[in-house]
């Protein structure tokens, strides 16, 4: 084959040479920038009084989940029942309205040790401090990563 030619191309005889197979994959999450975990004082000083006050006032049997980036950043979901349902689906109890976002795309369910956060087989799937995630429990400041939104974990009473 000359330096003009591809594989697959004619030699010149009218028999072709045949194409290696290069097929190979990729997996992207490898390519995702991981963030420093922050500490907890850089976390709380992110946020306004207003969320701190709200935050120091959680019982120790409920947590919070603060949406840092999205289309609705600033709201706060409180997690007090043993399941809440995050998803598209207007009647989940975290709702995010975006199509980055399956119906039925994640789960918080309160166990012995605190909430942890489940994927429900969702087509984005759900990120935990930038790490693809199907079932892994939160601690404070972790950062889920749904769809286009960015939720910061606050658990109640003394954030531990």
């Amino acid at each position: 084959m000359n330096s003009s030619q591809h594989p697959g191309d004619s030699d010149g005889d009218g028999e072709s040479t045949p194409a290696s197979d290069l097929t190979s994959t990729i997996h992207l999450s490898a390519l995702r920038s991981v963030r420093n975990q922050r500490n907890i004082e850089e976390i709380f000083s992110s946020l306004s009084q207003q969320e701190r006050d709200v935050l120091s006032q959680l019982p120790r049997t409920s947590a919070m989940l603060v949406v840092v980036a999205g289309a609705s950043k600033g709201s706060r979901f409180l997690i007090k029942s043993d399941l809440t349902s995050i998803g598209r689906d207007p009647s989940s109890e975290i709702f995010l309205d975006d199509v980055t976002v399956s119906r039925k795309h994640a789960q918080i369910v309160r166990t012995a040790e605190g909430f942890k956060v489940i994927d429900c087989g969702s087509l984005n799937g759900s990120y935990l401090n930038s790490v693809p995630i199907s079932e892994e429990k939160l601690n404070v400041g972790d950062e889920l990563h749904i769809g286009k939104f960015r939720l910061t974990y606050f658990s109640g009473k003394g954030n531990s």
